[in-house]
């Protein structure tokens, strides 16, 4: 092989390593939200399900006709170390009919002396569960703001698909945890 075909041959292969690492590179920063998405269509993880009023009121709709049955969630709350608020569900569980809206309140206060915004991250448990569990509205869909010493009961609209009645791997569920704990928002100072 002369030298001009071998420095033909080793740009083709360098350029070929080059593109290869900036993919590799591309993918690394697109894995998170990647990722994200694959969670929130999956119900992997525990992560819950988006619906709207007309998914509900399907699901209802399809419960009764089932006679799906009732399921327990069980709530929890918790802040981050550094943010000084008081976060805490209203109730610790509620016996649900499955397909059925059903509404549960936690409460926040700023026990600080500032304003302060905090967004609220969730999951399911047990991480089957995250699928079937279906959120219309929530307080942790936007950044929350509360003025100092300020309180407010925040709500989250909320089913379970009738879907899960027909999974065997719900079969031995009998309660679902919905936890959700608030951290200062990274932009706020």
């Amino acid at each position: 092989m002369n030298t001009l075909a071998m420095r033909r041959s080793n740009l083709k292969v360098g350029l070929l390593a080059a593109a290869m690492g900036l993919a590799m590179l591309g993918l690394g920063f697109a894995a998170v939200p990647l990722y994200r998405l694959f969670c929130q269509v999956t119900g992997f993880g525990g992560t819950t399900m988006r619906a709207t009023e007309s998914d509900a009121a399907i699901a209802e709709r399809l419960a009764r006709s089932a006679g799906a049955g009732t399921i327990s969630i069980r709530f929890d709350a918790s802040q981050d170390r550094g943010l000084p608020w008081r976060f805490v569900p209203a109730q610790s569980t509620q016996q649900v009919a499955i397909g059925q809206r059903q509404m549960a309140f936690y409460t926040a206060r700023n026990n600080s002396d500032r304003p302060i915004t905090g967004r609220a991250t969730f999951n399911v448990e047990p991480e089957q569960a995250g699928k079937y569990f279906n959120k219309i509205q929530c307080f942790c869909f936007t950044e929350q703001t509360l003025q100092p010493g300020e309180e407010v009961r925040m709500p989250v609209l909320y089913y379970v698909d009738p879907k899960a009645v027909d999974d065997p791997n719900m079969a031995q569920v009998e309660q679902v945890t919905l936890s959700y704990t608030f951290h200062q928002a990274k932009d706020a100072p």
